[in-house]
C-alpha cells in the first residue's frame, strides 16, 4: 500500500464522494456490486463473467470485457480499487473521463491479451507433449482450459505505468515497508518483478496470479501513452 505526493487537484466543499471523478466512481461502485453478487452466486459469476481459455467450453466473448470487473476475495477488490482510487483520480483529472475510460479498457483488455497469448504458448506445448501420451500434460491442459482469470489488476498495472510516465519524478512512499521512491523506478521494479514471476509462473500448473495480464496493462498502457504523445494527443 502506498500514498503519492502529488495533490492533483483533490478538494472542494461537495463531500468525499463529489470529490471522486465520475470514472473512477463508476468503475469503483460497479466492482463492489460484481462482488457482491460474486459472493452471492460464485458458481453462476464465475462460470458466466470469468475469463476462461478460448479453446475451454466455459468460454464466452464478453469474458474479455466482465472479467475484468470480477475479483477473488476482499483484498484483491480492496488493494485494485484502492490503487484506481489513488492513481487513476490523478490520470482521469489530467486526462478527462472519456480519455481516461479509453486507457483503461485499451490496458485491461491489453492485459488479457497478453494472458491468452501465454497461455496459448503454453497449450500448444502440452498439446505436443499429449501426442507423445503425457498423462500430466493431459491434466496440466485441462486445469488450464477450466480455470477462470479475474480482476482488474491489468488495467490497474496500466494506470500506475500511466502515473509514472505523466509524473515521473512523482515521490511514492510504501505504507509498509516505509520505502520512498519516484514513480518511474517504482514501475520498473514492478515490471522487473511481474516479468521474473511470471517466467516462473508458467512451471506452476494452475497457479494463482497472472502475472502476464500485469505486464500486459503495463505494456498497452506504455504504447497507448507513446502513440499520445507522437500524435500530440496528450491532454
Amino acid at each position: 500500500m502506498y500514498y503519492n505526493s502529488y495533490n492533483g487537484g483533490y478538494g472542494g466543499g461537495g463531500g468525499f464522494m463529489s470529490s471522486v471523478p465520475p470514472a473512477i466512481k463508476n468503475i469503483i461502485i460497479i466492482n463492489i456490486l460484481v462482488m457482491i453478487f460474486t459472493w452471492l452466486k460464485p458458481d453462476f459469476m464465475y462460470r458466466t463473467f470469468a475469463l476462461f481459455y478460448p479453446a475451454s467450453q466455459l468460454f464466452k466473448p464478453w469474458q474479455v470485457i466482465t472479467h475484468m470487473f470480477m475479483h477473488g476475495g476482499f483484498w484483491h477488490i480492496f488493494f485494485n480499487m484502492y490503487t484506481l482510487f489513488i492513481f487513476g483520480t490523478v490520470l482521469e483529472r489530467v486526462w478527462g473521463t472519456k480519455k481516461f475510460l479509453i486507457f483503461y479498457f485499451v490496458t485491461g483488455l491489453g492485459a488479457a491479451l497478453l494472458h491468452m497469448t501465454v497461455q496459448f504458448v503454453e497449450a500448444q506445448m502440452y498439446i505436443s507433449q499429449i501426442a507423445e501420451n503425457s498423462q500430466q500434460a493431459m491434466m496440466a491442459y485441462q486445469t488450464l482450459k477450466m480455470t477462470p482469470t479475474v480482476g482488474a489488476s491489468g488495467a490497474i498495472y496500466g494506470v500506475l505505468i500511466g502515473y509514472a510516465m505523466l509524473f515521473p519524478d512523482s515521490v511514492l512512499t510504501l505504507i509498509f515497508p516505509p520505502v520512498s521512491l519516484k514513480a518511474k523506478w517504482f514501475v520498473i521494479i514492478f515490471a522487473v518483478i511481474e516479468l521474473f514471476t511470471g517466467i516462473q509462473s508458467i512451471s506452476s500448473v494452475g497457479g494463482g496470479i497472472a502475472h502476464f495480464a500485469h505486464l500486459g496493462g503495463m505494456l498497452f498502457g506504455w504504447l497507448l501513452i507513446l502513440y499520445w504523445k507522437k500524435k500530440n494527443r496528450m491532454y
